[in-house]
């Protein structure tokens, strides 16, 4: 698997890992963040390799379908990338306004009080 893909099954596992089986929650997180092979999980949940290399196409799979549906990581990409233009604009052009900073920091933050 090539090095941008992994990085994005990570960044869908961060999003809908909850909604996956425990066991291809444990075994994502082996392949994955721990950087296992297949026979290295294998051996250490003591099952095969086979039942291994299944569950983790099964969790991607899965993993794919959810952001398909719901577009979470985009979304939440989106989203950045507005947040960091907004800050760069207002540090331009606005930048003694402490309390501007303020509030924008609060919204992005979802943190709006009254």
């Amino acid at each position: 698997m090539k090095f941008e893909e992994k990085n994005h099954i990570n960044s869908l596992f961060g999003f809908y890992g909850v909604l996956l089986t425990t066991k291809q929650q444990d075994y994502l997180r082996y392949y994955f963040e721990d950087d296992y092979s297949i026979v290295e999980i294998a051996e250490a949940e003591v099952v095969s390799r086979q039942a291994v290399s299944d569950n983790i196409k099964r969790g991607i799979e899965q993993l794919l379908k959810y952001e398909q549906k719901l577009n979470l990581q985009r979304d939440f990409e989106a989203r950045s990338a507005i947040e960091k233009k907004v800050l760069s604009y207002i540090d331009k052009n606005y930048s003694e306004d402490v309390q501007l900073q303020t509030l924008v920091s609060q919204l992005m933050a979802h943190e709006i009080e009254d």
